[in-house]
């Protein structure tokens, strides 16, 4: 048996695992989806950046993503990290992960890519935490939207976009993490965030399927 093979049974294996013993259950769209893109910026994009993520399909998807969803009336919402000049407002997390510098007010690897800018009627989040949720106004805007349920791209799969993801179940939104449309700078940890969110937090899919799914919305 070839390497990739004994990994792709050992991905099974834990798989079929987890669903005997209960892991594993849908939660399905909801009737009122939001897509929340998920720091998706130069950082991540350029080569030159010390954070870069290869997300350009990523990216890609997402554009598709966001066509869509304003074609369709669902709330679009981008979310950003700014911190003060010198982290100031960082906390313990611009401490623990020095990279985040990157992202002081005025830096050019947190601005997006061209083609992924807010539009007229897009919602921005500003943040210094990993969750989307932590710190701002997210869950109260949405529910008065009457959202009930949250598409998760953009970066990193490990770290903003898992935290956003099981922030959304726990402020009672059903999260969808779409697993072509998010990046991480390791394929492991990359891997590994999706099949814990498949399992315990959000339902998880790719693009070609959110989009199937979002024509039985309203």
């Amino acid at each position: 048996m070839s390497e990739g093979a004994g990994e792709a049974f050992t991905r099974d294996a834990l798989a079929a695992d987890y669903q005997g013993a209960g892991f594993g259950g849908s939660l399905g769209i909801g009737e009122r989806p939001a897509l929340v893109v998920v720091d998706l910026v130069r950082a991540y994009l350029d080569p030159e950046s010390p954070l870069y993520a290869a997300a350009e399909s990523a990216a890609s998807q997402t554009l598709r993503l966001v066509r869509s969803a304003r074609a369709l009336g669902h709330p679009v919402v981008f979310t950003y990290v700014e911190y003060a000049p010198g982290g100031a407002d960082g906390g313990l997390f611009y401490r623990k992960v020095p990279a985040l510098r990157l992202f002081d007010r005025g830096s050019p690897w947190g601005e997006p890519p061209a083609g992924l800018e807010p539009g007229p009627g897009d919602l921005v989040v500003t943040k210094q935490y990993p969750s989307a949720f932590f710190g701002t106004s997210l869950a109260s805007t949405l529910t008065s939207l009457g959202v009930d349920s949250v598409v998760v791209t953009g970066t990193s799969t490990s770290g903003c976009v898992r935290a956003t993801a099981l922030d959304a179940l726990c402020h009672g939104f059903r999260p969808i993490v779409v697993s072509d449309a998010v990046a991480d700078r390791d394929p492991r940890p990359h891997e590994a965030a999706l099949f814990d969110l498949a399992a315990k937090y959000a339902d998880v899919h790719e693009t070609a399927k959110v989009l199937e799914l979002w024509k039985t919305t309203t």
